[in-house]
């Protein structure tokens, strides 16, 4: 009799029965299937960078693969996120130091990090952050806050890089330099929010990481925050404003997304080769981001080829479901 149950529920193995094959269908063989099977080749862009064998990564500390991807959705939008290892990471043996994540309750909570290259575990202060900034997103709008204190979820962030800086260097607790020292990161943290009318965003931002609103049907990337230039994104030194210093004025942004358009948060890596959006990157992640695409064809695209640019790469996207926008059709979750 058939066990509907996996070996691991309880089923017994080989009690599925097998259907006999359909003879309309044609079978493969080997060489058939090795036709089908060829690899992915990297998507170059203008004059490709030097083709790079990883060094293996250093002893010490965490282990951070090269590539995460993902990607779920809700009843109202899908996401989509990949963070791939730059080149040069690669080449010497460095971690990735960027990092994403998202959650969805109430609301989906989003954050993009980048540590920043001189601090010595910024990778580690990468991933932290984002974990602190949506956990506290979270925690606010679980207390019936209408919408998230985006100052007290940063503020929350750079506690988190202190309070690890204490143990890591095992003392009371650390200061700033200190802390800046270990962990320094960027940080791009929102909401996605279903109301009556839409998809609704917030959006916050410490350090020089962007965020977009693209239209695929034109191939305009629309800034949310000013550029990487931009004298606040800056400290005197001319390094980058991250945490766990936190700005007198938090920059914040809050804006509906309509029919047609993709929010994107990501890391310089991404956003540098994109620059305005009007040339050969734009018009690739334009054409690619149209509709959602598998989270592993993300990671294989935002890992492209083009000379000069290794650094690490993230982008986090999310799109408007059809039951966003008024009609019923999509609106399966999965879940």
């Amino acid at each position: 009799m058939w066990n509907p149950l996996p070996p691991w529920l309880g089923g017994r193995k080989g009690t599925h029965p097998v259907a006999p094959a359909d003879p309309a269908c044609p079978q493969l063989d080997e060489a058939d299937i090795a036709l089908t099977l060829q690899p992915w080749s990297t998507v170059v862009i203008d004059r490709p960078s030097p083709e790079v064998e990883p060094s293996p990564p250093a002893p010490e500390g965490a282990y951070h693969s090269d590539v995460e991807c993902g990607g779920w959705s809700t009843p109202y939008v899908t996401l989509r996120v990949a963070s791939v290892r730059g080149l040069s990471h690669r080449y010497y043996g460095k971690p990735r130091q960027d990092a994403a994540q998202a959650m969805a309750g109430d609301a989906v909570v989003l954050a993009v990090a980048d540590g920043v290259s001189g601090a010595e575990s910024s990778a580690w202060g990468a991933r932290r952050v984002c974990e602190a900034a949506i956990g506290d997103a979270l925690r606010q709008l679980r207390a019936g806050e209408a919408a998230v204190d985006w100052p007290t979820a940063t503020s929350a962030a750079a506690a988190i890089l202190h309070q690890d800086a204490a143990m890591w260097l095992g003392t009371g607790e650390a200061d700033q330099a200190q802390t800046e020292r270990l962990f320094a990161t960027t940080l791009v943290a929102g909401t996605v929010r279903h109301t009556g009318e839409g998809i609704s965003v917030s959006l916050c931002r410490v350090g020089d990481s962007g965020a977009w609103i693209l239209t695929p049907a034109t191939g305009h990337f629309q800034p949310v925050f000013g550029p990487k230039s931009d004298p606040g994104n800056a400290l005197v030194d001319g390094t980058v404003r991250a945490l766990p210093r936190l700005p007198q004025t938090l920059e914040q942004a809050a804006f509906s997304l309509g029919p047609g358009e993709v929010l994107l948060l990501g890391t310089d890596g991404f956003g540098d080769p994109l620059g305005e959006g009007d040339g050969p990157v734009g018009a690739l992640f334009a054409k690619q981001l149209a509709t959602p695409p598998t989270p592993l064809w993300l990671a294989h695209l935002l890992d492209f080829s083009r000379e000069t640019f290794d650094d690490d790469r993230t982008l986090l996207a999310v799109w408007p479901r059809a039951a966003a926008v008024g009609t019923e059709e999509g609106v399966h979750s999965g879940r």
